[in-house]
Formats: C-alpha cells, structure tokens, sequence
C-alpha cells in the first residue's frame, strides 16, 4: 500500500451568498386561526400609514378573528409621509 501525501491548496474565502431580493417581501397565504384551530386563508388590511411603514393586518377569512400583523416599509403608502 502506497502512502500518498495530499497537498490540497488553500481556498479562496467564501463569501456568503449574494441576495437577489426575491424574497425580499412575503406574503401570508394561511395562517394559523386560535378560534378556528388551524390554518385559514387570510385577508389584509391596511390599519395604519406611519413613517416607518405601512401596519396591515391579517385576518381570518372565516371568523374574522386577528391572525397575524406586518409592518411594510416598501409599501405604496410609505412614500407619502417620507417625503
């Protein structure tokens, strides 16, 4: 058996993966429903312009029942108050 030596050359410093903002924004199809006991379509609301963003609101679209909130700072309402 031959006893081989490996001489493996350093590598180049990885560099964490560029993002390509695909998922910059997501969207809640479902969420999970307290009163229902499991997950519901949704529905979004706007609740509030404010200068670090737009608020929305999800809800159930079953029982209306709160399921969930966002905060978008890339909303179409967020410029208006940034200007």
């Amino acid at each position: 058996m031959k006893n081989r030596t490996f001489n493996f050359s350093p590598s180049a410093p990885q560099q964490p993966p560029q993002q390509k903002g695909e998922f910059e924004e997501l969207e809640a199809v479902e969420l999970f429903c307290p009163e229902c006991r499991r997950a519901m379509p949704v529905r979004k609301f706007l609740l509030l312009i404010l200068p670090e963003g737009d608020k929305y609101e999800y809800r159930c679209q079953q029982c209306g029942a709160k399921v969930g909130e966002k905060t978008d700072r890339s909303g179409q309402f967020y410029g208006i108050l940034k200007g």
